[in-house]
């Protein structure tokens, strides 16, 4: 075909237009506005075709239905449309709207309705907006002889918190009828009715992140009587970003010396408004009993603690988290007066006494033991939460530290291992049942109380206990992911690794040393990844006289010096040190090597690594062993908190 064929063939092909005679585009035209003419007719009809109503009916309260004054009235109806679907559906009671309900089925609940006769409707309104209301259905609301409010509810706490919901619970009222008298209870919100249950809890949402908000609950009886609101409870929705994610930092009681570290540095530095849990340690377990020492930590005898830093020491106005100073007298003085003041300021904050520590555990293989366990627990919960503490200095008395902690964190370093001490194998069972009776204990001083526990990761720690049975009786597990390899040891390897490295000389159990190896050892023993916290550490592990074969790594030394212990240094003083720094990309672990010396520590890149891994893993949050080794701008705490947005 020539190209003038071509061409020929592709304006017949594909422009008829521009070949066609004048008459048959004429005819073409006249055709295609036709069927414009038809379309818009087409579009008209359906434009006029009528939207056909719904229909709605009241299926409750039937009609000539009568009620108590007081009760709350569900009415409920049925709706549907048969040429769309149903908008909404609204509910009066005469000319009162009552509700709104979107969704199928379609309720309200009428929760105090005056005495008299009231007729209902029902509305629906379809997506077209046409709308229908029901047949009127009339119901009466009679007195009652009923004259009695019933009792103020009692133990309102907050059980969860995200950043836009407050979870909470109460401890049921009691009414002059019995049990049957409640209705139901009514949660105000800053003084405002929030909402209204028949349970004895409620989840607030559609809130404010890192927002204090203030709540109390009153009940009311089937004759309407309405006891009075109960005690205020003020409390704070997590961070944006944290969702329902712990950010938990330890705080010893010792910080306060050497370390010159207080509660007001929190505040400063901006950690504190990053927490959602505080831990101070350490609380003493000894003579079967909670004890709240007067004396120093006395390993030979077992007798510890530490009054003065805890309750007694008068801080200044610049120690102060409030910037007001202590009072000589005044009952509570010291660390947990300042804790005091500090959740004070962040209201969403929980602050829970750890027992045990490795100085102070070894107490716990005889208090966990059946004949007296109830009553160790009730000797916690007595000093800790009731806050009855020992006269000491112008400080304690009955319920000087009331207030100051909302639970426990149970470190025993180790059941049925060996820590300063060793112990046996009726320590498997008897942690689960301790953590139980801690539980039942709590749960009965009121609701809300935290239960925690510190625990190994160690495979061999993990082995001889029963995370499957103990786990049910936690809030959640605070995983010491660290601490697998120091000075004890005569070479060089990682304290805080997050993976096993192929590289690793350890043998036996000490292979699985590293963070992946203990989470995954609780992941199969049943431990839900929810209730899982990962662990870091604010300092870092050395060995001196090391080998520059690998940078030091795996190479023969000894104890380094430390100012904290032999071997052991803080992040913020190894920071400043300026060596330079190796990174093994098996393990997931920096350390930092001048020729001779050798330290492996979490920075804020380690954690980065290590909060990205609980992401991928859903865990249940992170933690911070302890806050006073951090730097000045708590770079470690916040590498966390921004690591589990």
């Amino acid at each position: 075909m020539s190209e003038h064929s071509q061409a020929q063939a592709f304006q017949t092909t594909f422009c008829p237009a521009q070949r066609a005679p004048r008459r048959t585009r004429r005819a073409w035209l006249l055709s295609a506005a036709l069927l414009v003419l038809l379309l818009a007719w087409v579009v008209q009809a359906a434009v006029r075709t009528p939207n056909v109503a719904p229909s709605v009916a009241i299926t409750a309260p039937t009609a000539g239905a009568s009620f108590t004054s007081g009760a709350a009235i569900t009415i409920a109806a049925n709706a549907s449309d048969s040429d769309g679907s149903i908008a909404r559906v609204d509910f009066y009671a005469g000319s009162t709207l009552l509700g709104r309900d979107t969704t199928a089925p379609y309720a309200v609940a009428w929760q105090v309705a005056p005495v008299g006769t009231h007729a209902l409707k029902a509305v629906a309104v379809d997506n077209r907006k046409a709308s229908t209301a029901s047949s009127l259905v009339s119901i009466t609301v009679r007195t009652s002889s009923d004259s009695i409010a019933p009792s103020t509810p009692a133990g309102l706490a907050s059980t969860a918190q995200t950043s836009s919901s407050i979870a909470l619970a109460w401890n049921a009222s009691t009414d002059n009828i019995g049990g049957s008298g409640i209705a139901g209870y009514d949660v105000f919100r800053n003084g405002t009715l929030v909402g209204s249950t028949t349970a004895t809890s409620y989840t607030n949402g559609g809130l404010q992140a890192a927002t204090g908000y203030s709540y109390t609950v009153r009940a009311r009886d089937v004759a309407g009587n309405a006891s009075m609101q109960s005690a205020a409870l003020v409390v704070a929705t997590a961070p944006a970003g944290t969702g329902s994610k712990r950010v938990v930092g330890y705080f010893t009681q010792w910080g306060i010396y050497n370390q010159k570290y207080f509660v007001r540095t929190l505040d400063a530095n901006g950690s504190a408004a990053k927490l959602t849990h505080l831990t101070y340690a350490f609380g003493n377990v000894r003579n079967n009993r909670c004890e709240v020492g007067v004396l120093k930590a006395n390993t030979s005898t077992g007798e510890g603690g530490d009054a003065y830093a805890d309750y007694s020491r008068t801080f200044t106005a610049a120690e102060s988290v409030d910037g007001v100073a202590d009072v000589w007298g005044q009952s509570l003085r010291g660390n947990w007066n300042q804790l005091k003041k500090l959740k004070k300021k962040y209201p969403g904050l929980k602050v829970l006494i750890s027992l045990g520590g490795w100085n102070w555990s070894g107490g716990f293989a005889s208090a966990a033991r059946p004949e007296n366990r109830a009553a160790f627990v009730a000797s916690c919960i007595d000093a800790y939460i009731k806050g009855n503490l020992p006269a000491f200095d112008a400080a304690g008395g009955s319920g000087a530290a009331a207030g100051v902690f909302d639970g426990f964190d149970i470190d025993w370093e180790y059941p049925a291992a060996c820590g300063v001490t060793c112990g046996g194998s009726e320590d498997t069972d008897n942690f689960t049942a301790l953590l139980a009776e801690f539980r039942r204990q709590l749960d009965a001083q009121r609701p809300g109380l935290v239960l925690s526990a510190a625990v190994g990761a160690g495979i061999d720690k993990i082995r001889v206990t029963r995370p499957d049975l103990y786990h049910p009786y936690v809030d959640y597990l605070n995983v010491m992911s660290y601490d697998f390899h120091g000075g004890w040891e005569n070479k060089t390897n990682f304290h805080t690794a997050l993976f096993n490295s192929p590289n690793d000389p350890s043998t036996g159990d000490a292979r699985y040393y590293n963070t992946h190896d203990g989470i995954q050892a609780l992941l199969d023993r049943g431990v839900p990844t929810a209730k899982i916290n990962l662990g870091m550490a604010s300092y870092g592990r050395g060995w001196t006289q090391v080998g520059s074969t690998n940078h030091g790594l795996y190479q023969g030394g000894t104890t380094a010096s430390g100012s904290l212990e032999p071997g052991i240094e803080s992040y913020r003083v190894l920071k400043a040190l300026g060596w330079p720094q190796y990174v093994d990309n098996d393990a997931k672990s920096r350390w930092i090597y001048n020729g001779t010396t050798f330290w492996n520590f979490d920075d804020p890149a380690a954690i980065a690594d290590k909060m990205a891994y609980a992401k991928v893993q859903n865990l249940g949050g992170a933690f911070l062993w302890d806050f006073s080794g951090d730097d000045a701008q708590g770079s470690l705490l916040a590498a966390i908190s921004s690591g589990l947005q």
